[in-house]
């Protein structure tokens, strides 16, 4: 471990010279990955030196223990050695954790895109139930969300919402989300009583950088129109509505959700360029899954990652065979707990691998 912290030593003090370099801070794609780059090394160093720190601490405690000589430092010595080993191991644990090699989108801000899937309006209705997990669970982190498009259900929920969440490393947390989520409950609209089963799908997408996609503007075809709400009807008069379409690759976003036109184009063209940006992403992750048969990020957005069961309080992630009987606060927010353990289950995967290695 001493041999690795070197290295990562060694590499952070390369990089807190380079990025007070002025041609790094120039090339402002190079610096932003350098300075995260820093980030990460500097809590690896950090914890190292707490490292080093106990491991100091037990050799001179067995120098001293073995010297003999003074029975009041002996005894003091001993209390130190039994210290430094209870706290080894926890520190060589996490230091494992932070090595294992992180994902360069996790640091990320992201673009959330709920769908509702089978299941009518009561699918609309849990998607607006996902919605306001995901806003409560960003309030929590201290992370900020923004409404990028929306299009209302006819009986409550969104068919469809587009929203971005700002923070820090909000990709390497929410990225266990994508897949399709699945709610079993009696209906709103249910008379007879009876528990039906739908569906909404989740897809979160690392927010691209205006310099990670190279967008030509002759590329792009943008259309104007009314903005609609429930059940189709105009809310306006104005075309302030915005519909952008990437001719190559047929991608097309949308925004209605300001007055201004202005403010509409930029959010779709955020939305625009966070979804060919991911189109690229979704191939690697997909080649990836095919090398490493992840349990956890497969790519697969079609995949039932999660039940949502009303009857028996109970959330189940299929994934990890996770089951937490606390339905009520997890759909209020409380998304914590599963969040945990699925980072956890993709660095056990992660350092399974290096081990192999």
């Amino acid at each position: 471990m001493l041999d690795k912290l070197r290295i990562v030593k060694q590499r952070f003090d390369e990089v807190s010279d380079l990025i007070i370099q002025p041609d790094i801070i120039k090339d402002q794609k190079r610096y932003v990955k350098l300075t995260k780059e820093y980030k990460d090394l500097k809590t690896i160093n950090d914890k190292g030196l707490e490292y080093k720190q106990a491991f100091e601490n037990l050799t001179e405690a067995k120098e001293i223990i073995a010297d003999g000589s003074d029975a009041e430092m002996v005894e003091m010595a001993k209390m130190q050695l039994d210290e430094a080993k209870g706290e080894m191991p926890k520190l060589e644990d996490e230091l494992k954790v932070l090595m294992v090699p992180k994902d360069p989108e996790d640091a990320k801000n992201v673009v959330v895109e709920i769908r509702a899937g089978t299941g009518g309006d009561e699918a609309s209705i849990f998607a607006g139930d996902l919605y306001r997990m995901y806003t409560k669970f960003s309030s929590d982190k201290g992370w900020k969300t923004e409404v990028e498009d929306i299009s209302d259900g006819t009986a409550g929920g969104f068919k469809e919402i587009i929203f971005s969440i700002t923070g820090n490393d909000v990709y390497g947390t929410m990225k266990f989300e994508s897949g399709v989520h699945r709610v079993q409950r009696v209906p709103q609209t249910e008379t007879q009583g009876r528990v039906h089963t739908s569906a909404a799908t989740v897809m979160v997408l690392p927010e691209a950088e205006e310099f990670d996609v190279d967008i030509k503007m002759s590329d792009v075809r943008v259309d104007y129109f009314c903005s609609s709400g429930p059940g189709g009807q105009s809310v306006n008069t104005t075309y302030s509505a915005v519909r952008l379409t990437h001719v190559p690759s047929g991608i097309v976003a949308q925004c209605q959700d300001q007055k201004s036109q202005h403010k509409n184009k930029d959010k779709a063209f955020k939305v625009l360029r966070t979804r060919i940006y991911e189109m690229e992403l979704q191939k690697k992750l997909e080649a990836d899954a095919a090398k490493r048969n992840s349990l956890v990020s497969s790519g697969d957005r079609s995949a039932k990652i999660r039940t949502y069961n009303y009857a028996q309080g109970r959330v189940t992630d299929h994934r990890i065979g996770l089951t937490l009987y606390d339905l009520s606060n997890i759909i209020n927010g409380d998304i914590h707990k599963i969040v945990e353990a699925l980072e956890l289950a993709e660095n056990t995967e992660k350092l399974k691998e290096m081990n192999e290695l």
